[in-house]
């Protein structure tokens, strides 16, 4: 069974007092709820350890990765939208999937005010921990603890400003504690400043965290490999395209291929010590075997994931409730596949029927499909749980499913993209990395996957690019802002209402689709009863229920994918209007 690291929030008095330092000052009267201050939180390693297990808290429940960050904010795109629209604004979650957030949205405040308390505790820590007397005197095992809590107080407050940037661009930046903060009152910095700030963080950060072979025992504590990721991906970001508020359009900097070269090179490095951390032998086992299974996958595919567990809102998630097939009923199957994007995978590659579920679950277990435009998310799912399994007649909805920030799969990815982009074509390793993921994707079958015509030229390379990360990162929230820093959101939403427009009206390359399908019934597995690819039978397959598949889809729903977006403005969400009230200093993004 996996070691779960439920992260335990020591509540120092600073964190508590302080909360956030950018939004409100209401939080600077609010009572502590532990009376344990700075002096008792950093005198010894035990609970440094505790302070430091606090900043992780702040990436799970409702208000982090359970959720909202993993799952309100991450759609509309091409891949997966969110819950269906209502003929009003709804001022929450349909709103944000549909691009139509007001800056009083009721989803906006407590993730913002969420990450800011993490950076505050982060803050705390990173002031603290070098201060301690067993940081330089200590024995060496203490010394060698104490500069991994370092390093991974550096590496949280990183995520959190950069879940920040991605979702709201310029943003105030405290670096220091707010008690050493001369006015809590902070303007917002410039994004490419954080994002120096916190790559040179990550550097250091590397020299004081471990690899994972260095560890004793494996749980979801930071190990180096986390914060050599997160720094190429976070300067895959940095060179990339982003909302600008100063000019309200989208732009990258003339320099961006330097951030390139420090993803290439992070990335390199890791595929160099594929000891350390490697590809999952098969793409469904990863899911189903591993993440949902509560288990801490053989191969150390994931890189960096959230804890979640406790069964509460606090410190859980609501993977596979909130986004998976339905068991007996019971779950919302809120995000669901667009039906071009079923159709964009190959018929052979393995990625589909895991990162899309076509189904629902009885109470006995059988399956039954639904609808092509009400396909579930499907890597995250109630039917695959186990250690413990859910029993369908279960009403919880926190599964203690972990939701995982990077994987090595990704890794391979970027390098093969930022090589691609630094010499202009890809190189062989560039294709032999592109390939390796595409390989498993199919099985292994390289006829099937035809790695042999894998493109040689920079365009098709890039092309093969963005379609191959939408296969294989489909529904883990990365979809959305891969294509804000390419510059493609706008063009991809177009294009993807263009296409099911052509689906809805039977034309190329989508008029040889079935316009129902079939499917076994009383099957413990989805069997269909006649071809995805082909024109429905007219006659009905023996023993078999009829469901409505091309011919779900209408006019009002290619609308409604990502109905209100508009470039230049939609790329980025709002200031919550509380802490714009709140803060003279904090200004409004484009068009809010």
């Amino acid at each position: 069974m996996k070691k779960k690291f439920i992260y335990r929030v020591l509540s120092l008095v600073t964190i508590i007092v302080v909360g956030s330092t950018v939004s409100c000052k209401k939080y600077l009267t609010e009572n502590p709820v532990a009376q344990v201050g700075v002096a008792t939180a950093f005198s010894n390693v035990a609970n440094a350890t505790e302070a430091v297990l606090g900043v992780y808290s702040k990436l799970s429940g409702d208000q982090g990765y359970g959720i909202r960050l993993s799952m309100y904010y991450t759609v509309d795109q091409d891949e997966m939208v969110g819950p269906a629209n209502s003929a009003a604004p709804d001022n929450d979650r349909r709103d944000i999937a549909r691009y139509g957030a007001s800056a009083s949205n009721a989803q906006l405040e407590a993730p913002w005010e969420n990450l800011y308390t993490g950076i505050e505790r982060a803050n705390i820590c990173i002031k603290y921990i070098p201060l301690m007397s067993a940081y330089t005197s200590g024995s060496a095992t203490d010394q060698a603890s104490l500069k991994r809590l370092y390093g991974e107080a550096l590496t949280l407050r990183a995520q959190f400003f950069f879940e920040l940037i991605r979702n709201w661009g310029d943003v105030p930046a405290p670096f220091v504690p707010s008690a050493d903060q001369t006015t809590l009152y902070l303007t917002r910095t410039d994004r490419d400043v954080i994002y120096n700030h916190i790559l040179g963080d990550l550097l250091t950060a590397e020299s004081l965290v471990p690899w994972r072979t260095a560890v004793a025992s494996r749980d979801e504590r930071i190990t180096l490999g986390a914060v050599k990721g997160l720094r190429a991906r976070i300067a895959l970001y940095r060179g990339g395209y982003s909302l600008r508020n100063a000019t309200a359009t989208m732009s990258r900097d003339a320099d961006y291929l330097t951030y390139y070269k420090i993803c290439n090179s992070e990335c390199a490095d890791l595929m160099a010590n594929r000891n350390q951390h490697t590809l999952e032998p098969t793409f469904q086992g990863l899911f189903q075997n591993n993440i949902d299974a509560h288990t801490l996958d053989p191969s150390y595919e994931v890189l960096f994931e959230v804890a979640m567990g406790g069964g509460t809102g606090v410190a859980d998630s609501k993977l596979g409730y909130y986004d998976g097939p339905r068991v007996n009923n019971l779950g919302n199957s809120s995000l669901t596949a667009t039906p071009t994007y079923f159709y964009a995978f190959d018929p052979n590659d393995l990625r589909r029927d895991v990162t899309i579920a076509a189904y629902f679950t009885n109470l006995d277990g059988t399956k039954v499909l639904q609808k092509l435009i009400a396909l579930p998310s499907g890597k995250f799912r109630r039917d695959w749980i186990t250690n413990p399994a859910i029993a369908p007649t279960n009403l919880v909805q926190y599964f203690g499913i972990n939701w995982p920030i990077l994987r090595f799969s990704d890794i391979l990815l970027m390098f093969a993209e930022t090589d691609n982009e630094i010499n202009g074509a890809p190189s062989a390793a560039a294709i032999s990395a592109f390939n390796e993921v595409r390989l498993r994707g199919f099985g292994g079958n390289a006829t099937q996957a035809n790695t042999a015509a894998t493109p040689t030229t920079y365009a098709a390379f890039f092309n093969a690019i963005v379609s191959e990360r939408s296969f294989e990162f489909g529904g883990e929230g990365i979809r959305k802002y891969d294509l804000i820093r390419w510059n493609l959101l706008n063009t991809t939403i177009t294009n993807t209402r263009a296409n099911l427009t052509l689906m809805l009206n039977k034309q190329a390359p989508y008029n040889n689709l079935p316009q129902s399908m079939y499917y076994l019934n009383a099957s413990q597995t989805l069997v269909y009863g006649n071809s995805l690819y082909a024109a429905t039978p007219s006659a009905t397959p023996t023993n078999n229920t009829k469901v409505a598949w091309v011919s779900s889809l209408t006019a009002a729903y290619n609308t409604n994918v990502a109905q209100l977006f508009t470039p230049n403005h939609g790329e980025l969400l709002p200031i919550p209007l509380v802490s714009i009230q709140a803060n003279p200093a904090l200004t409004q993004n484009p068009g809010y």
